[in-house]
């Protein structure tokens, strides 16, 4: 199944987990730690008060105010937070979980040295032919959290975070390598 429907077919919990795992991934953009948006992945569990979501979105985004870069792919990130509704329903959640994914595919995009004749979108459909490693592992990243978490529900947040600590590792990296070619 493509990203593009697993989005489609994803719940709540699914959409604002692909979301958040979008924008934790990319964290390392805005200057954030391992454990800013941890908060967030704690609304997501069964015991959790989805109205507790707008708090601590806004808390994110205090905690990350004033980290940001002024290149495009940090533009990117901070465009996913700042786009965070503070609804946790699916209505609320589906349009930026969509988002998210194009934009962090976008980054992962603008990081990789490698050259990509083909759109996001497409990459989001399946079309995954001569896509650069470190997009196709972005891809991979968001299929795994969704279907993580279609087949387990909140059973699966503890696997689609680990996944997305991998993800984040992998971007810290790739942004720590930028920064040192730079100077």
């Amino acid at each position: 199944m493509s990203l593009v429907e697993l989005i489609a077919q994803a719940d709540e919990r699914g959409l604002a987990a692909s979301g958040l795992a979008c924008l934790d991934r990319c964290v390392p953009l805005l200057g954030g730690d391992d454990e800013i948006l941890r908060p967030l992945w704690g609304n997501l569990t069964a015991d959790a008060d989805a109205a507790d979501w707008a708090g601590l979105v806004e808390q994110a985004r205090g905690k990350l105010a004033g980290a940001t870069e002024d290149d495009e792919a940090a533009l990117l990130a901070r465009r996913m937070l700042d786009a965070a509704p503070g609804d946790r329903s699916a209505a609320g959640v589906r349009l930026w979980a969509d988002a998210c994914s194009v934009a962090s595919l976008q980054i992962h995009r603008l990081l990789d040295p490698a050259e990509d004749a083909s759109t996001v979108d497409s990459r989001r459909e399946g079309r995954t032919e001569g896509m650069p490693p470190l997009v196709a592992a972005e891809l991979r990243r968001q299929i795994s959290v969704l279907e993580v978490l279609a087949g387990h529900g909140a059973g699966g947040l503890r696997r689609a975070l680990d996944i997305t600590t991998e993800g984040r590792r992998v971007l810290r990296a790739v942004v720590s390598r930028r920064a040192r070619g730079r100077k």
